[in-house]
């Protein structure tokens, strides 16, 4: 039988961090059928700058625990699209502070329905109310442990 021939061990299939892992596999894979390749990092990014408003380059990467070099080219990429402005802090000038803009804000809206889309695919095994709890516990184990930045 070919699932026997392709099947990891019980003991592999058993871990969390593997189950959670292969998840993360088919989530990236079609989230890359239905985004622009860089709509993964815009989406953080610019619901970052929505939630948080205006941010300094730094804090915003520390809070998406993302390099400051690839934070800059994510950041450089949105201005020159217009869909966020960066500013010289006036408290701070060897600061730069990143605020969304009406058309980041629209961009966003499109991102969300991309991403809505992919995350119903990804549970569309579990009921309603399995999602939910799937969320739920996934929510309980990254807050149980430290935020460790990148």
């Amino acid at each position: 039988m070919a699932d026997d021939v392709t099947r990891p061990p019980a003991r592999l299939r058993a871990l969390v961090s593997w189950q959670v892992s292969k998840v993360n596999t088919v989530g990236s894979r079609l989230t890359s059928a239905r985004m622009p390749l860089t709509g993964r990092a815009d989406f953080a990014v610019l619901a970052a700058l929505e939630e948080y408003g205006t941010l300094s380059q730094a804090e915003l990467g520390r809070r998406l625990g993302l390099d400051r070099n690839d934070v800059n080219g994510v950041v450089n990429r949105l201005q020159g699209g217009g869909h966020l402005t960066r500013d010289v802090d006036l408290a701070d000038r060897r600061r730069n502070t990143l605020s969304l803009t009406d058309a980041g804000r629209r961009y966003l809206d499109d991102l969300q329905t991309s991403t809505d889309a992919v995350q119903a695919e990804l549970v569309a095994a579990l009921t309603p109310d399995e999602g939910a709890q799937l969320r739920a516990l996934l929510t309980k184990l990254l807050e149980s442990h430290p935020v460790v930045p990148s």
